[in-house]
């Protein structure tokens, strides 16, 4: 081989390397991408199916309900505009209360039930992560009023 030749060679193999390797690095980071949705987001079908992703606002006061089991909490988070029924499975935060500011993360089901993975908590009387905050002001900015409206997934019979 030619010295040009192997020079093109060895320029060509590392543009391959760094194009897989590029390839790898995006696709996990793909994967691991959440992105968070507001309660009127996922009932106006925003929301990615299939996919994990986290939805904030406020536990509705009310709301919380402990199945038999014990560690099976039900409760809907609402943003004052639309409501979303959540199902968590585990040990909530001490900080979890009605009314206090919540994100949550998992999986939107067929029935238009939240599958929670995880429940965060807001931790102090005057902190609420900035996307359910955003999300409070934006419900109120467009004039929508403190009348609640559940979500309600066609051919699900709710």
């Amino acid at each position: 081989m030619k010295p040009r030749h192997k020079r093109m060679a060895m320029i060509a193999g590392g543009v391959a390397a760094l194009a897989v390797s590029a390839a790898l690095v995006l696709s996990a980071f793909q994967k691991n991408l959440v992105f968070f949705f507001t309660p009127t987001q996922v009932a106006a079908n925003e929301a990615p199916q299939g996919r994990t992703f986290r939805i904030g606002g406020l536990v509705a006061p009310g709301s919380v309900k402990r199945r038999s089991d014990g560690v099976t909490v039900q409760f809907v988070v609402t943003d004052t505009a639309q409501n979303i029924p959540v199902v968590y499975q585990g040990i909530l935060p001490d900080l979890f209360r009605e009314g206090k500011g919540v994100v949550t993360q998992g999986r939107l089901g067929p029935d238009g039930v939240f599958q929670a993975s995880e429940v965060l908590a807001k931790h102090d009387e005057n902190y609420m992560p900035p996307e359910a905050a955003d999300a409070l002001k934006q419900a109120h900015g467009n004039g929508l009023n403190a009348a609640q409206k559940t979500l309600v997934v066609p051919g699900s019979g709710r």
